[in-house]
């Protein structure tokens, strides 16, 4: 059985390893985007916290007197690596790429709510404080997905319904 401390430490690098893995995944879908400049500017924005997170999170392992997981770092890459080419061979690339970054963030969401009871938990306030920082970007971005999804989805209908337009990314 591990305690609570392992398990803190194991989740954080879990946390490392997920935001390396959207890093990953949200660089290859923005590159692709070329007819949704609002989403583009976002998903910008996101890899931006996203970068900052992922330090935030090595901060806290490394205050804690841990280290990334290197196998963990590079599984997650791969994985992203391989979502990202995936959207390459789909038809409606945009969408698709818009439930996957929705689904990634509430898997996210719910894994910073988890570490930050956990790090109350060991009485670790400042890994806490850094989590819940993380999770209301997290939230934000879900939200900014969750509200402008539907605007999304009207503006590839009309690019695919429009001959000669692109609708795919």
């Amino acid at each position: 059985m591990a305690t609570a401390e392992e398990r803190l430490m194991e989740w954080l690098r879990d946390a490392h390893a997920a935001e390396e893995q959207a890093k990953t995944m949200l660089s290859g879908m923005a590159g692709r985007i070329q007819n949704y400049p609002t989403l583009k500017a976002r998903i910008e924005q996101h890899i931006k916290e996203t970068e900052r997170q992922a330090e935030l999170v090595r901060s806290c392992i490394e205050r804690r007197g841990g280290s990334t997981s290197a196998i963990k770092d590079a599984g997650a890459k791969m994985l992203a690596m391989g979502q990202a080419l995936s959207g390459m061979f789909v038809g409606d690339e945009i969408m698709k790429g818009s439930i996957a970054s929705y689904a990634f963030e509430a898997m996210e969401i719910a894994s910073y709510r988890i570490l930050i009871t956990t790090a109350q938990r060991v009485g670790d306030q400042e890994t806490a404080r850094i989590c819940e920082q993380i999770l209301r970007e997290e939230e934000a971005m879900a939200e900014w997905l969750e509200q402008n999804i539907p605007m999304l989805t009207q503006q590839y209908l009309a690019r695919e319904e429009t001959p000669g337009a692109t609708a795919k990314h």
